[in-house]
């Protein structure tokens, strides 16, 4: 990516990569007595399945421990807890699905939950009438973010969120008269940054713009039915013509066509480039194996126009058809309360999606340790922040989008034709699902 990066425990796969459910009718789950498909008026007892996505070999006692929370608080209730390892995990949704096994309350990603929903797999918290009393609690950008394309409501209760900041190299900025206590806080800034760096033989970026990038810039990626790619709109076409302006003009690294995340990482250590997004574990080794870059390295935030940074998230959906909806309900909620999210946000570096949570002392004051600059500096940005990349962008879609943007960078293809290509060619993707 350019001036983005996934940070979250686990990145996407892409609905690409999720076997078609739009077919599939109603299944059932779990065991028990209440009204399937709602919470309404149903007692909290009775079993379900809760099932996480590679989280038991780390987090055993964690979640042990909150079911046992969970059980005496409500002692009908028994929730039988199954963890899947992340290789196959999507197939895994399908099978239950289409087997009718799909567990009461489990764990999903937007772009996995999407399908699931489509085929009505999935309770609408915003139509359940005790769901939807939670509402409140979260915050407004992590509870949109599971609703989905041409559907009505939010499909999962928002759980561990995820952002990162950017680095930027003090040095490199003041040797081209840039003001390195004042980072870029826009793409105009942005843009104005790298052309001074750049007319001293120096790049500021090592990679093209992402889908995250240009939903930042403004742009929509996508139309909120979720059956056309908008990313060639003017706008869109705007941002391209200045980035295809700094790779001619060396603001771009020189192989950012080929370079990936984990190399960019390098150049920013080898201090060929003025910017990257990074995480604690880049500072640790900036400050073991480059001293004088984290001497002067500064810690800021992504350039927006929105004002609004990209959040990466994930949630905990209740099947829509279980036998104890009520329970799965209330589970859900009891595991995304602000007390288990803070919980698990000491535990490992994520942030809980509940109003208020990211104003503790744990999240705003640092605590000298390369963990606590990254903590704070990421938890600022989270409670305005939004899920720039459509539930329907698959993979697939962003290795279109940037093989077209190389053939706009390489003189092949104007910015105009090559969104207009890549949206082309991913229209043609979303009318096949």
């Amino acid at each position: 990516m350019s001036i983005s990066r996934s940070v979250a425990i686990r990145t996407t796969v892409g609905i690409g990569t999720v076997l078609c459910l739009a077919t599939i009718t109603a299944c059932g789950g779990g065991g028990g007595s209440s009204k399937a498909g709602s919470s309404t008026d149903g007692k909290v007892e009775g079993t379900i399945k809760f099932q996480t996505w590679n989280l038991r070999a780390n987090f055993k006692d964690y979640f042990e421990g909150v079911i046992a929370d969970f059980e005496k608080e409500h002692p009908g209730a028994k929730v039988k807890w199954v963890d899947q390892p992340a290789d196959g995990y999507p197939d895994k949704l399908s099978a239950d699905a289409s087997a009718g096994s799909l567990p009461d309350v489990v764990n999903l990603s937007p772009d996995l939950a999407y399908p699931l929903a489509k085929a009505g797999l999935l309770l609408n918290l915003d139509k359940d009438e005790v769901a939807k009393k939670f509402k409140p609690e979260y915050l407004e950008g992590a509870w949109k973010g599971f609703e989905m394309p041409g559907m009505d409501g939010t499909y999962s209760f928002p759980w561990y969120l995820n952002s990162g900041p950017l680095f930027y190299n003090k040095t490199m900025f003041e040797k081209a008269g840039v003001d390195a206590n004042k980072p870029p806080k826009t793409f105009d800034e942005l843009f104005a940054v790298a052309g001074e760096l750049a007319k001293k033989g120096e790049a500021t970026l090592g990679q093209p713009p992402t889908v995250e990038d240009f939903g930042r810039y403004g742009v929509e990626a996508m139309d909120t039915e979720g059956k056309k790619i908008t990313l060639n709109s003017d706008k869109g076409v705007e941002l391209l013509t200045k980035f295809k302006e700094l790779y001619d003009n060396g603001g771009l690294h020189k192989q950012t066509l080929t370079l990936k995340d984990d190399s960019t990482g390098q150049k920013f250590l080898q201090q060929e480039i003025a910017m990257n997004p990074g995480s604690a574990h880049d500072l640790d080794n900036f400050k073991q194996n480059a001293p004088s870059l984290y001497e002067n390295i500064g810690i800021t935030e992504v350039p927006t126009n929105t004002g609004k940074q990209n959040m990466y998230l994930q949630g905990l959906s209740v099947n829509s058809q279980s036998k104890n909806t009520a329970t799965a309900v209330a589970f859900a909620h009891f595991l995304t309360n602000a007390k288990n999210q803070e919980e698990f946000g000491h535990k490992v570096a994520v942030f809980p999606s509940t109003k208020g949570s990211l104003e503790k002392e744990y999240w705003t004051k640092p605590d000298g340790t390369e963990e606590g600059k990254i903590r704070v500096a990421s938890a600022k940005m989270l409670p305005s922040a939004v899920n720039y990349t459509p539930v329907l962008f698959s993979d697939e879609m962003k290795t279109i989008l940037r093989n077209e943007i190389a053939k706009c960078f390489t003189g092949k293809l104007s910015p105009k034709a090559a969104l207009d290509s890549a949206a082309e060619q991913m229209n043609k993707l979303l009318e096949q699902n």
